[in-house]
């Protein structure tokens, strides 16, 4: 069973709240989860998390991955350690990145 920790929507309309939760990969976005690891509040203060610091990590120690926006909310809590730069190197002239390429196909037009 693939375990992502995922945003879970909750509260009123145009007024959304999001549970932190270990899900099965499987299960829809609303539905059927393992276990509540958070809340996070978009429209408090700056964004208000409250996560569970212990169970966090334990699910990531047994491999389940956080979607895109969990995995800043981790990071932005201290959880998890920001990825290398992988973009800006692959985006270097001297890697031959997509912007090398774009600026080579701009000279030679």
């Amino acid at each position: 069973m693939a375990v992502k920790l995922r945003l879970m929507r909750m509260g009123k309309t145009k007024q959304p709240t999001y549970r932190v939760v270990a899900a099965d990969s499987r299960s829809p976005r609303d539905g059927r989860f393992i276990e509540i690891v958070g809340s996070y509040a978009p429209r408090q203060s700056e964004g208000k998390v409250v996560l569970k610091p212990e169970r966090v990590a334990r699910w990531l120690k047994e491999g389940a991955q956080p979607t895109d926006r969990v995995r800043r909310i981790l990071i932005e809590q201290g959880l998890i350690e920001r990825p290398a730069a992988a973009s800006a190197t692959a985006a270097s002239p001297a890697t031959g990145g997509t912007a090398a390429r774009a600026n080579a196909a701009a000279k030679t037009k």
